[in-house]
């Protein structure tokens, strides 16, 4: 198995221009701690929602790879996204789901399980569902035309998590659109 840093990093290696909506708690953390860019969507709220939202993209920028950095807990709580990425099959959606068997963020929470889920994504209308336990794995994921589900085991924590974003959701959102748009933004790290 995978640290979710190690995992989150191979997703970034392998999708080094995708836009990335990040769900919230750890994940976004881990994400923001990893590569700030104005690329990423970080959820710092909404549980459940950076599918939906990773959806809307998907379709309004088909030119552009989108992928969606998910928990077990947030993608089971709204496994209806996955009904509707699977109805719309957006070719350009990769959906990574960290799976640590936990609600991490919320206090370490058992979560109902992932077991068959990358099955149940393909009668949804999903293209791929993939397992993932460790990198060699990444060569199944090569040259696979979404919607993929990515279904990662990752270790449970045992490091202290990293800062919190310090960019506002106001922020966020103008970071963002400033990228889809092409611009420069005035909250750049880089």
């Amino acid at each position: 198995m995978m640290r979710k840093d190690e995992a989150i990093q191979l997703m970034l290696d392998q999708f080094p221009d995708a836009y990335i909506v990040s769900t919230c708690g750890h994940i976004t953390r881990d994400l923001y701690n990893l590569c700030d860019r104005k690329e990423h969507f970080y959820m710092v709220g909404s549980m459940g929602m950076a599918a939906p939202v990773a959806l809307g993209l998907a379709l309004a920028n088909e030119q552009r790879q989108i992928l969606i950095l998910d928990g077990d807990g947030s993608f089971l709580m709204n496994l209806g996204a996955a009904a509707m990425i699977g109805e719309q099959q957006p070719h350009n959606l990769v959906h990574a789901v960290l799976d640590n068997g936990m609600h991490e963020s919320t206090g370490g929470q058992r979560t109902v399980g992932m077991e068959h889920m990358t099955t149940a994504v393909l009668s949804m209308g999903y293209r791929a569902g993939l397992k993932m336990q460790h990198h060699e794995d990444w060569q199944q994921v090569q040259n696979v035309e979404g919607p993929i589900l990515i279904h990662i085991k990752v270790d449970p924590r045992t490091e202290k998590i990293g800062k919190r974003v310090e960019w506002t959701p106001q922020q966020i959102l103008s970071r963002f659109s400033e990228a889809i748009r092409g611009e420069a933004s005035e909250y750049s790290t880089y």
